[in-house]
């Protein structure tokens, strides 16, 4: 089992460094960077691998809408230049608020326009001229819609591999299945692992059965909250306001991914519950009403043994990364429950 973390720049990036260079060395084996509407993952990325060594590197996630495929491919092969192969894509779609709301794009066609661009990264960084004319993306723009002076051009740069790994953030069953058929691997949030194959199983098996085998086995990186301890019960509160903010505040009714999630995992009332609390405005009451047996299954909180069995209950699931959230209140904290992990995971 490999130990990622989802690392925080919030305190700058010098603070950010020194703490993933400790990580790194209490045996942590992958850092996500968030892009969502803060600095950008590249800075912090680069940065990152200029000041490590063997921690792999992700981005958590850039968005499939702000950039266009090609600058995606450039961007994943500098910075898997720059880190010595290190890094991974981490890519997804986000959601209207951001891509609409921030970036001004249309949020459309989320299914299609993976899969496209996942296509042209892969000819990229092949080295191929790009020639792709897909429904979404067309590659050198067609005459009829642009000057008709472009032409296939193919990366300047021999990149570091030919094939970066891409992990896809999706959670719905066709953004599942297509996850399962094209990419190396598979980030799904708040993942259960008792229900996961009743929720999941179906659409990862129809992506499987169309899957290139030189791609090989789908990785799965859940991304539980991690608190090891005899009286660590308390945390399970931590993590019941940002679950509320997804289930309750990120889209509106019908329109809520999370919301969606928890209903399919039978919290159908909970989950209804939360969102009309979180929209009124009420986000203490929308937390208070997230129920404990939802979080600690989510989640790696209590006793090291405990904490032990709920690993296994991962990796049986089909989870290869525990993509955590160390509940810590500093940067020893964090490192300290990296190395309890690491141990409890070999």
């Amino acid at each position: 089992m490999q130990i990622g973390m989802q690392i925080t720049y919030s305190g700058g990036f010098a603070e950010t460094v020194a703490e993933v260079g400790d990580l790194e060395r209490a045996g942590l084996d992958i850092a996500f960077i968030a892009e969502a509407y803060s600095f950008d993952a590249v800075s912090q990325l680069g940065y990152l691998a200029a000041k490590t060594s063997t921690v792999k590197l992700a981005s958590g996630i850039f968005q499939i809408y702000t950039r266009t495929p090609s600058l995606m491919a450039m961007t994943a092969a500098g910075l898997d230049f720059v880190s010595d192969g290190r890094f991974v894509l981490g890519i997804g779609a986000s959601g209207p608020q951001v891509i609409e709301g921030f970036h001004g794009v249309a949020y459309d066609a989320p299914l299609g326009r993976t899969r496209e661009l996942v296509d042209i990264c892969r000819q990229v960084w092949r080295r191929e001229k790009v020639n792709y004319q897909g429904k979404h993306y067309q590659i050198p723009l067609p005459a009829d819609r642009g000057t008709g002076l472009g032409k296939p051009l193919k990366l300047i740069n021999h990149p570091v591999r030919e094939r970066i790994p891409i992990v896809i953030a999706s959670l719905g069953p066709k953004n599942v299945a297509l996850t399962a058929e094209i990419a190396e691997g598979w980030e799904p949030i708040f993942f259960h692992p008792e229900r996961a194959q009743s929720v999941w199983g179906e659409s990862l098996a129809k992506g499987k059965a169309k899957r290139d085998p030189s791609l090989g086995e789908l990785e799965v990186f859940a991304s539980p909250a991690l608190a090891i301890g005899e009286d660590v019960d308390h945390m399970l509160e931590w993590v019941k306001p940002n679950l509320a903010l997804y289930i309750g505040g990120m889209g509106a009714v019908g329109k809520n991914f999370y919301n969606d999630l928890a209903c399919r995992y039978g919290y159908e009332a909970e989950a209804a519950t939360i969102q009309e609390l979180y929209l009124s405005g009420k986000k203490q009451e929308a937390a208070a009403a997230v129920p404990d047996e939802l979080v600690r299954a989510i989640s790696l909180i209590g006793p090291a043994g405990y904490v032990k069995e709920r690993v296994a209950a991962f990796a049986e699931a089909g989870v290869t990364t525990l993509n955590v959230a160390p509940l810590a209140a500093d940067s020893a904290g964090r490192v300290s429950l990296i190395e309890q992990l690491r141990k409890i995971a070999d």
